[in-house]
């Protein structure tokens, strides 16, 4: 019995710092923020309590719009790296001539640090110095320079598209490891009974990296839902507000305007939307392990 207790008392020490680390680094400011979220919180000397007054703001019009862009945008991103990346990662794991040259492209977009790649591509969508801007029009494509930033809708999926070049390494590699734990001996007996390589990555391939696919849809929808380096530094929420997502009204409102409650509400809403899809992806998860899911 006291062996039991002195393997428990080791246990909660080893586990001691975590416990401090996510109650002064996450428990704490959440709490406080979720308070804040119910006062006016300005910057002024006084602040009152206010109740659901912040909350109700939010449900107007135009966040409503913003809610909706976030999720647009958020499903395009996440969808477009998922598919390029199993995509990559399956070309990566075939026997291709320079696969390991291939395999080290692959990482600039990772390495560079992100601050230095989204500028590199904010010249890129520059309509008079631009490199897509000049190439269209050296093809004949276009009359004249193109500002891709200057427009909503270019603008948006040049966002979208500066997202994915980031995001697609990762999601590459991580796949890329998941095919390669699928035992050989799989597609040695396909190949003997002469499935084709379509068959095999439809009934082999695909149904074994289903968990692994799951894990990073959620890894990189929670980061891109988050994302605020990309679209603040190409377009800082224009032109207009088109690409004014969650995030980016969130800080406008709470840092831009200094309506520190109003921001704090919007942050809590940001949570509680994250905070269903991870509901969603453990239910997932563990459906799979019980075998309720093939």
């Amino acid at each position: 019995m006291s062996r039991s207790k002195g393997a428990s008392l080791f246990a909660f020490c080893l586990l001691l710092p975590a416990l401090l680390y996510i109650t002064g680094i996450v428990a704490y400011p959440l709490v406080e923020t979720v308070n804040l979220s119910f006062t006016d919180a300005a910057l002024k000397p006084v602040t009152k309590w206010v109740g659901w007054a912040n909350y109700e703001k939010i449900f107007n019009v135009n966040f409503s719009t913003i809610i909706v862009r976030t999720f647009i945008w958020t499903f395009f991103s996440v969808a477009i790296k998922m598919i390029i990346g199993v995509c990559a990662a399956v070309l990566l794991n075939a026997a291709l001539p320079g696969r390991a040259l291939f395999r080290i492209l692959l990482m600039p977009p990772w390495i560079v640090p992100m601050a230095i790649g989204i500028f590199m591509w904010g010249w890129m969508y520059n309509g008079q110095f631009g490199m897509i801007s000049g190439l269209l029009q050296n093809f004949g494509i276009t009359d004249g320079p193109v500002a891709f930033l200057g427009y909503g809708r270019s603008a948006f999926w040049a966002t979208i598209i500066t997202d994915v070049w980031i995001g697609v390494p990762l999601v590459t590699i991580y796949m890329l490891a998941a095919i390669q734990s699928i035992p050989k001996d799989l597609y040695e007996a396909a190949w003997t009974d002469g499935a084709g390589r379509f068959y095999r990555f439809r009934r082999i391939t695909l149904p074994m990296i289903v968990p692994a696919l799951i894990t990073m849809s959620m890894l990189s929808l929670i980061a891109t839902f988050n994302s605020f380096d990309i679209i603040w530094i190409l377009t800082r929420g224009g032109p207009s507000g088109e690409t004014t997502t969650m995030i980016i009204d969130t800080y406008k409102t709470a840092i831009g305007s200094y309506k520190y409650g109003e921001g704090a509400a919007r942050a809590v809403l940001i949570c509680l939307f994250l905070s269903v899809f991870c509901f969603f992806y453990f239910r997932t998860v563990s459906r799979i392990s019980s075998g309720d899911i093939r």
